[in-house]
């Protein structure tokens, strides 16, 4: 179940609102104005009539996701905002999770926000501006070298932080900015929010 209130607080009035397939069917019943829909259309109820939107085939090599990123990117977009990016189907939201390494290679700003989590990457260093006491996770997606956090109450200095290890989660952050740097590697940031 999508949290539309939720989802509605993080679009801004000037914000561009791409749907990908059934993200339309949301955007709708949330009253949103949306700019364009993309996809295969294959789960969308209504295919919109006063709405720009682009068919795909069924059978393609792009998730639907892929296909709104492609778009906007085509489009000249560099900051990005994915919601209701994840959900039940475990599959679908790895896959997700790790569409953040793309933004990285092209050098654009990327958050994947849902009901419960932030998420972020990065390959070398991020600030962080957050409410005091919110808890944050560290999780590496390989080897990363000379990890450092600023204002973290576990603050770490020069660590190496490996996959299948548990030392960076549900760190808390102690200012109303914090950071994280690291040398090589590269690194989920996630900000829970339950």
């Amino acid at each position: 179940m999508v949290d539309y209130d939720f989802v509605k607080s993080q679009i801004c009035a000037h914000d561009t609102v791409i749907c990908a397939d059934s993200g339309y069917d949301h955007a709708v019943k949330m009253g949103l104005e949306v700019n364009i829909v993309v996809g295969d259309l294959d789960s969308i109820s209504t295919v919109p009539k006063d709405v720009e939107y682009v068919k795909y085939p069924t059978r393609k090599d792009l998730t639907d996701t892929e296909i709104a990123i492609t778009y906007a990117r085509s489009r000249g977009f560099k900051n990005f905002l994915l919601l209701a990016a994840t959900g039940t189907r475990l599959d679908h939201t790895l896959t997700n999770i790790f569409l953040l390494k793309s933004f990285l290679d092209y050098g654009e700003n990327a958050v994947l926000v849902d009901e419960h989590n932030k998420i972020m990457l990065t390959d070398s260093h991020i600030n962080l501006h957050e409410s005091k006491g919110s808890i944050v996770s560290l999780i590496p997606l390989n080897l990363c070298t000379s990890v450092t956090t600023m204002n973290l109450e576990y603050p770490l200095q020069n660590a190496t932080m490996q996959v299948g290890k548990g030392l960076g989660v549900s760190n808390i952050i102690t200012s109303e900015t914090a950071s994280i740097t690291i040398k090589s590697g590269l690194m989920l940031i996630i900000i829970a929010r339950d």
